[in-house]
């Protein structure tokens, strides 16, 4: 039998186990922080049209964010594009959401409820304009879509704001000259496989994988659109948000045949509002720039996410919360 512990040896003994309870406690705090030090509550952001760009990246945000702030609850709310996107978040419908600068700048010019609310939290990537025919089509140029069916975006796209804009550069009245078809790139697509459209506009991340598939099974190719900058920028307002860029070879290798396209592009921004709180925007910006690679597995688009560029939100001034993040980084 093992004879019992002197009184002061027990005392000692339950101080060394009480001490070595509060060093575990300690570790484990430290090791795995509470998940009530972090942001929670729901957010709604808003997306885009079914198999869009801005539906994917917002879908594998949700899921970084449910890593890194499990206390926050994402609501995903799919839309018409960059226009409803910037509308919604402006009046409170949503709190944040993914809106191309040329459809941010459009709403504060005309000067819309909560316009001078938007705030930005991260440049994100380009969307490029993509205008797609049949590669047996007679369209060379944009001007050649006279009295063509053109399917140019719904009503509230930011698709729609760049077709408008584009069409005009190049002499043409959506209204008079074209037969414009009102639809989003979920049925873009079928519409030209089956003769329904003769082309569409779609301005999107790099690749899109509704125009990447339609590649692979229907010829098609991409009408150049670089030559209607100084057109476009004639027209003032958000139109000197587009620049002339070029398409990659590899974009679409099914379609472009190892040729670049010269084309349009606009950046995209993460938006929110000065009501947005400091304390979640500012993790949410970093669990954008964290998830990068992550979400650029998928998104190709958003492997463009640089931290050096991502803090110019141009039209929009940077939420507290962002520029918080940004200093954080800085070296």
């Amino acid at each position: 039998m093992v004879p019992p512990l002197p009184r002061i040896g027990r005392r000692r003994a339950l101080q060394g186990a009480v001490a070595g309870l509060v060093a575990l406690g300690l570790l484990a705090w430290w090791l795995y922080p509470l998940e009530k030090n972090t942001p929670g509550g729901t957010v709604t952001f808003s997306t885009g049209v079914r198999s869009g760009v801005y539906e994917r990246y917002g879908k594998l945000l949700e899921a970084a964010l449910a890593r890194d702030l499990p206390r926050l609850k994402v609501r995903l709310t799919s839309s018409e594009g960059s226009q409803q996107n910037v509308q919604r978040v402006a009046t409170g419908e949503a709190d944040f959401t993914i809106a191309a600068a040329d459809a941010v700048e459009k709403y504060r010019l005309d000067d819309k409820e909560g316009a001078d609310r938007l705030r930005g939290c991260a440049r994100l990537y380009d969307d490029y304009v993509q205008l797609v025919v049949p590669r047996s089509s007679d369209v060379q140029s944009a001007a050649d879509l006279k009295g063509k069916r053109v399917a140019v975006g719904q009503v509230g796209s930011g698709v729609r704001l760049i077709a408008d804009r584009v069409l005009k550069a190049a002499g043409l009245d959506v209204t008079k000259d074209i037969d414009p078809v009102s639809i989003g790139i979920d049925t873009m697509p079928g519409k030209l496989e089956n003769d329904d459209i003769d082309a569409f506009f779609w301005s999107g991340g790099l690749p899109t994988t509704s125009v990447r598939l339609l590649s692979e099974r229907f010829d098609i190719r991409f009408v150049p659109l670089g030559n209607l900058v100084d057109a476009l920028h004639a027209q003032g307002g958000a139109s000197r948000y587009y620049r002339g860029s070029v398409m990659p070879a590899d974009a679409y290798p099914a379609a472009q045949e190892g040729d670049a396209v010269s084309t349009l592009a606009v950046a995209n921004l993460l938006v929110t509002t000065d009501r947005a709180d400091p304390g979640l925007t500012e993790q949410l910006t970093r669990t954008v720039i964290d998830s990068r690679d992550h979400i650029g597995a998928e998104v190709h688009a958003a492997q463009l996410v640089d931290l050096r560029t991502a803090l110019f939100t141009d039209p929009l001034q940077l939420n507290e919360g962002a520029r918080r993040y940004y200093r954080s980084v800085k070296p």
